[in-house]
């Protein structure tokens, strides 16, 4: 994947799709959810990860709102796998159990990545280390698939030392552990307080073999500095809403807001050579990554200032 995308621009490198924007939880920093929506009918769904592999697509990762909600989740990673594509998932994890993990072994999941926000549950979060740890010990024992645990430091989360528990868990688990920082409605950064950035630092200090790479654009949002960078979302990262509309990101829905069905490789080099205003003072985690493969590469000759929306959401570091 890493050779291909070096050898050719042309291509998404990680596609996150949403097939259903329903969540069981209803964590108070989040806007990635509602509990009205129905999910996106299996149908669809395929037309839309068919379009990725029209594409190109390297990686297609599924977020929501909660993907285990979709009943036909199933499907959907089988047809993913069947593009050629890396099939990755961002859940909570409260309704994984042996047989539902074993069901994603055999559709092919490759990659899932749990978000844990605290230790016991509280106003914020539900998403906690007391509640998920015996979903954690089901996935050490029967995923096939590689498990990323992310925890997070910012935001109002009362002790920020959890993070350091939940990692040390991971870890112990045999999966990789990540930290991300909140950030503000508009993916932009909020500078960590002293004791945040203490456990920030002590975290990405402590490094396993596989312990998670390129997240040195973190440091500089712990400061509260910008960071000097090329934003290739739109070319090298799209995010496509349950209605089927391509994205810069989840935190700035609208941009450009092209049906995928009508999205082609001339859209993603023309994105590929915009810079986005937003993106000095950006913190999406996926985005910095997915965008550092072709850090010294094309100089962006036009530029778009993405709007503001008012969310307020937690940056993923799938």
């Amino acid at each position: 994947m890493v050779v291909r995308s070096l050898a050719s621009t042309s291509h998404p490198v990680l596609v996150q799709i949403i097939p259903m924007r329903f969540c069981n939880l209803s964590c108070s920093y989040c806007n990635e959810y509602d509990k009205v929506s129905e999910p996106v009918a299996l149908e669809e769904m395929v037309r839309r990860i068919d379009h990725l592999g029209r594409l190109g697509t390297a990686m297609i990762g599924i977020s929501g709102g909660e993907p285990l909600t979709h009943p036909e989740l199933d499907d959907i990673i089988v047809r993913m796998r069947k593009t050629g594509a890396i099939a990755g998932m961002i859940t909570n994890g409260y309704l994984l159990n042996v047989e539902r993990i074993e069901r994603l072994n055999q559709a092919g999941l490759d990659h899932m990545q749990i978000s844990i926000d605290n230790l016991v549950p509280d106003d914020v979060s539900k998403k906690s280390l007391k509640v998920l740890d015996k979903k954690l010990e089901m996935l050490a024992d029967y995923a096939e698939f590689h498990v990323n645990i992310n925890s997070v430091v910012g935001g109002g989360f009362r002790d920020p030392n959890d993070a350091l528990v939940i990692g040390k868990r991971a870890l112990e688990l045999g999966f990789t552990s990540t930290i991300g920082i909140i950030h503000d409605g508009d993916g932009q950064l909020k500078p960590l307080k002293p004791d945040e950035a203490k456990v920030y630092y002590e975290m990405t200090n402590r490094r396993k073999v596989n312990y998670s790479q390129f997240d040195d654009f973190q440091a500089a949002i712990a400061k509260g500095e910008p960071n000097d960078w090329r934003c290739r979302a739109g070319s090298r990262y799209l995010y496509i809403c349950e209605d089927g509309l391509v994205h810069y990101c989840s935190q700035q829905r609208g941009y450009p807001g092209t049906p995928l069905a009508d999205y082609t490789t001339a859209d993603v080099k023309r994105e590929f050579l915009t810079a986005k205003s937003c993106s000095p003072n950006c913190t999406i985690g996926c985005v910095h990554k997915i965008s550092y493969i072709d850090h010294w590469r094309a100089p962006q000759t036009s530029e778009v200032s993405p709007g503001s929306h008012g969310l307020v959401n937690i940056q993923t570091g799938d």
